[in-house]
């Protein structure tokens, strides 16, 4: 069997950056239109919270909006601030927790925090506690695209997902395994495999860590105790804006609008 090195998913900024860059375009043009149609603002401020390797970042300020991201790893901050320097890009990153946060309020046209991030959140009071302090930041009619994928309690098989993924010299392979929940604990285990051939040389790293669980039910309570925010539409990781889903639990990769009451 092969080794894999311990290490932590963000110290490899690069690595991660290459997996995922391929929905970055798609992604982007589905967080304008979104905001056009749905949004009773039309400014330009947008916030990303967990904006990891600034791929995001950097697409957004390409676009014209005046981005302010932040995230918890130092390292991945510099790795997306060089980005911007590269791309000759501007945009205010800093380090903060996803609950725990200071930003003025009304200030945010548009938000986003996709690919379930949110689910680093582990217990109910985290988790309000963001999406209040979301509420407060953005202006009155402005919206947040929340993506995270639900649970199916009812499914005792493990998950598995797998990207092939190059750039220049660099491939990487990247497979994601995912324990059944534990439903009491509402936690379930999660493992990310990097092969990565960096030039040449083949290198192999493992990490794991807890996301927190939500069905659509527990969804569905979470955001009933944010009343400030109203859910005005749902959509799949697709992120095809001219296909929402029900929001009924059968989608599980779930994308959520939520709009800010005027």
């Amino acid at each position: 069997m092969p080794r894999f090195e311990p290490f932590d998913w963000y110290d490899q900024a690069l690595y991660y950056d290459i997996v995922f860059d391929a929905d970055t375009s798609r992604e982007a043009h589905f967080l304008q239109a979104a905001q056009k149609r749905y949004a009773l603002t039309r400014g330009t401020r947008l916030l990303e919270p967990a904006c990891g390797s600034g791929r995001l970042v950097a697409a957004m300020a390409r676009r014209g909006y005046r981005v302010i991201g932040f995230d918890i790893s130092d390292g991945i901050l510099r790795f997306a601030r060089q980005r911007l320097r590269d791309d000759g890009l501007t945009a205010r990153l800093f380090h903060a927790r996803m609950e725990h946060f200071h930003l003025p309020p009304n200030a945010f046209d548009l938000a986003h925090c996709l690919v379930s991030t949110f689910k680093y959140l582990l217990d109910e009071s985290a988790a309000r506690a963001h999406l209040k302090r979301m509420v407060r930041v953005l202006k009155p009619g402005g919206i947040y695209a929340l993506g995270l994928h639900l649970t199916d309690y009812t499914d005792p098989t493990a998950s598995h997902e797998r990207w092939v993924a190059s750039r220049g010299d660099i491939h990487v392979t990247c497979n994601i395994h995912g324990w059944p929940p534990d439903r009491r604990r509402r936690l379930e285990r999660v493992r990310s495999r990097l092969t990565v051939r960096d030039h040449g040389r083949e290198r192999r790293f493992e990490t794991t860590w807890h996301f927190r669980t939500y069905n659509l039910r527990e969804l569905k309570s979470l955001l009933r105790s944010v009343p400030a925010f109203e859910h005005l539409a749902t959509y799949s990781f697709h992120c095809d804006i001219n296909a929402p889903v029900p929001f009924d639990g059968n989608q599980l990769d779930t994308i959520l609008i939520l709009r800010r009451r005027p």
